[in-house]
C-alpha cells in the first residue's frame, strides 16, 4: 500500500512539474493583472533555421451555453503589445466583449450544448527561445496549434 502511495504522489509531482510554465525569461513578465489571467506557451526547441517552416495559431476562447443552432463568435482580438525595457513580445485580448451570435430560432426543448466559443484567431511566428505570454480576462482560456509548412514549393502558373 505505502509503495502505492509513494507511485501516485511521484506521478502527481512529476505531472504538475510537466505542466507549469517555466522558462528563464518568464520572470520578465508580470503577473496578471486584478480581473485578468496569463496563459504560458513553451513551444518546443527548434534550431533557428527550421523555425522558419512553423507558425503558431493562437486562439482565444470561453465556454458557454449554447442552443446548438446558431453560430456564436467572441467579439475580443488578441493584440500584439512590447514589454517595456526587454523588447519582448506579448499579447492581450481587447477586453470582455459580448458574444455575437444569429438569431436563428431553435426548436423548444432542445438541451442546450457547453461549446468553446472563440474569436479569430491570430498567427504568430515560432520562436523557441522565448515563451509565449498571452492575458486575457477570467473565464477566459487560450488554446493553439502548431502549424508546419511542407518541404516542396508548388511552381505557379503565368497567366
Amino acid at each position: 500500500m505505502k509503495i502505492k502511495a509513494l507511485f501516485f504522489l511521484t506521478f502527481i509531482i512529476f505531472s504538475f512539474s510537466a505542466f507549469s510554465a517555466e522558462h528563464p525569461e518568464l520572470k520578465a513578465f508580470p503577473v496578471a493583472e486584478e480581473g485578468m489571467q496569463r496563459f504560458v506557451i513553451i513551444l518546443p526547441h527548434k534550431e533557428r533555421g527550421e523555425e522558419d517552416a512553423f507558425m503558431v495559431e493562437l486562439i482565444i476562447g470561453k465556454e458557454i451555453l449554447t442552443d446548438g443552432v446558431n453560430i456564436y463568435r467572441l467579439g475580443n482580438t488578441l493584440e500584439r503589445h512590447t514589454l517595456q525595457g526587454w523588447g519582448y513580445s506579448y499579447y492581450q485580448a481587447t477586453g470582455d466583449i459580448p458574444i455575437i451570435s444569429t438569431m436563428m430560432a431553435s426548436p423548444e426543448g432542445e438541451p442546450k450544448i457547453k461549446k468553446l466559443v472563440t474569436a479569430a484567431p491570430i498567427k504568430i511566428r515560432y520562436n523557441s527561445r522565448l515563451p509565449i505570454v498571452i492575458y486575457v480576462p477570467k473565464n477566459y482560456e487560450i488554446r493553439y496549434r502548431v502549424w508546419e509548412a511542407s518541404d516542396s514549393f508548388d511552381k505557379a502558373l503565368e497567366g
